[in-house]
């Protein structure tokens, strides 16, 4: 089965550059193939699938305007394509919404190189068209005489760079257990499961939430004061109408992205420590089918259930369980 270890990076100022003109890219590919393919449907009714798309970035980078493709990697380009049909794949079959169009004021910029794009000798990780490897720090070790099929390098907002790379790994059944149980999720207790444990939950971001809000005055503030340069004091902003921002805010919404990243990492982490000893003690493992989505249209708890992270946890159950050889059940409500 497919795994990602997920790894922390630091760059040289010459490398974000470079990451920053990969991403553009990256971007300008992705949103080009979906005009493409929504354009060709909504004017003939044609499908164009993965394989005439991809032929085409080739004829895009010998345009004249567009040289500035032939900066990077074509590899990271050239997936972006595989990545929209993807997205279509899913779309059709109902598992997630019509692509959108990628903005490089989205929170997460990312960047994937298959095989042909990377080289990962002795620790040392070098994306093609990087004159030096990444500084990666190696939290755990990757699984041995196992080759990575991909690396996908991101940015977030925070401005923290992560590597994440995939290996194919054998299933490492753990010792077979009599122990089977159930799991109620919840909000005053993460989780309670059927033998009466009851595991906390720690509200990370209710933790931290007088302090985001403090930061977010702040930024609020700001975009007041340019909408007043800008002669719309009181008024409403024109739709399509971008407000600039000065460096001190762009400076406020680092701030209130690296808490969000905190509180992300401490969820994350708890998360994690819950999943991996609920998988290794128990043999069948059973959760209730929560409809999360109608759950958080509720005002009053749609924020207390996200900071749960009860989507996540069972995820997290999921591939656990798969790779581990435990039984994972979703019971109906």
């Amino acid at each position: 089965m497919h795994r990602a270890y997920r790894f922390r990076c630091y760059t040289t100022p010459e490398q974000a550059q470079q990451l920053a003109r990969t991403f553009g890219c990256v971007r300008h590919v992705y949103n080009w193939a979906l005009d493409l393919r929504s354009t060709a449907w909504s004017a003939t009714k044609e499908r164009v699938n993965y394989h005439e798309t991809a032929k085409r970035p080739v004829l895009l980078k010998q345009d004249a305007e567009k040289v500035w493709l032939n900066e990077v990697s074509s590899v990271a380009p050239q997936q972006s394509v595989r990545h929209l049909d993807k997205g279509f794949a899913n779309f059709f079959a109902g598992r997630a919404k019509y692509p959108r169009f990628k903005s490089k004021r989205d929170s997460v910029q990312a960047a994937s190189y298959m095989a042909n794009g990377f080289t990962l000798r002795d620790g040392n990780l070098t994306l093609a068209k990087h004159d030096a490897p990444l500084d990666v720090r190696w939290s755990r070790p990757l699984p041995e005489d196992v080759k990575p099929t991909s690396v996908t390098v991101t940015r977030d907002a925070a401005g923290r760079y992560h590597v994440s790379i995939l290996v194919d790994v054998d299933v490492v059944p753990l010792p077979v257990t009599e122990k089977v149980v159930g799991i109620d999720m919840g909000l005053a207790h993460l989780a309670v499961t059927s033998d009466g444990q009851a595991i906390d939950n720690p509200r990370h971001l209710a933790r931290k939430l007088a302090r985001i809000q403090r930061w977010q005055r702040k930024l609020a503030r700001k975009r007041e004061a340019a909408k007043a340069s800008m002669g719309l004091k009181g008024k409403s902003v024109p739709k399509g109408t971008r407000i600039p921002r000065s460096n001190n805010a762009w400076k406020v919404a680092r701030r209130i992205a690296r808490i969000h990243a905190s509180v992300r990492d401490a969820r994350r982490n708890h998360l994690h420590k819950v999943s991996t000893k609920l998988i290794r003690e128990n043999q069948a493992i059973c959760v209730e089918a929560l409809a999360g989505s109608n759950m958080v249209k509720n005002p009053n708890l749609a924020r207390a259930i996200q900071d749960a992270g009860w989507r996540e946890l069972r995820s997290m159950l999921e591939y656990k369980a798969a790779l581990y050889a435990r039984a994972f059940e979703v019971v109906n409500r």
